[in-house]
């Protein structure tokens, strides 16, 4: 899965592969999902526990605002996903239940998309650019670099020119990686968030680039 910024806030791309061991277990899993109208959450790993962490993020959300009156901060929902990471920890360390999340917002006061991404233990980083997680993500860590150096910033990029590249680094990681489902098969999920909330990335717009990258 990969997080991007591009110049009206944060784009997410996902292939839609689940494994089990060494075995496709799904090939239309969803990997990108809504926490709340400002917030998405990406997720790689075990999906079991990754879909009851995102179940209890949003009933927490939801909560907090109804029992507050207001939304919660931007920063509380961050300390939220580190702290269901930290609850995690026990299993991730024995090997089963492990997962690792990209979450991208849209921070209305400082008026911009902003991507964050954990380690295990749910320490928190951010990225300027770009984030990627999954099996797939080592292989294609260098040509973001590539990419920013080249074509310069993604926060720059229009959608489409922004949804070209991250489909391209998806394929690329498609065919080093087997856990990688790619975009020959099944159509990966596109999701946006902006000044204006979360959004689907239209289909015919994923199919017309689909058609395109596999052209060339």
């Amino acid at each position: 899965m990969i997080a991007v910024k591009f110049d009206r806030g944060v784009l997410n791309i996902a292939d839609r592969r689940a494994t089990a061991g060494n075995v496709i277990f799904y090939e239309e899993a969803e990997k990108i999902l809504k926490l709340d109208d400002e917030t998405l959450i990406a997720i790689a790993g075990s999906y079991a526990t990754a879909f009851e962490a995102v179940r209890f993020l949003q009933h927490s959300f939801k909560y907090y605002a109804r029992s507050q009156l207001q939304e919660m901060s931007l920063e509380g929902k961050l300390s939220e996903v580190s702290r269901v990471l930290s609850r995690a920890l026990p299993g991730a360390l024995q090997g089963i239940g492990g997962f690792l999340p990209i979450v991208s917002a849209f921070d209305k006061e400082k008026n911009e998309g902003r991507i964050f991404f954990y380690d295990v233990m749910g320490a928190r980083f951010e990225s300027r650019e770009f984030g990627a997680a999954g099996s797939g993500a080592e292989r294609i860590r260098g040509a973001f670099e590539y990419i920013v150096r080249t074509k310069g910033p993604f926060r720059k990029m229009k959608l489409e020119e922004a949804l070209r590249e991250t489909l391209l680094l998806l394929e690329i990681a498609a065919s080093l990686d087997t856990a990688t489902g790619g975009i020959r098969q099944y159509l990966p999920l596109a999701k946006t968030v902006t000044a204006e909330g979360v959004s689907n990335v239209p289909e015919e717009i994923l199919r017309s680039i689909q058609k395109t990258l596999l052209r060339e």
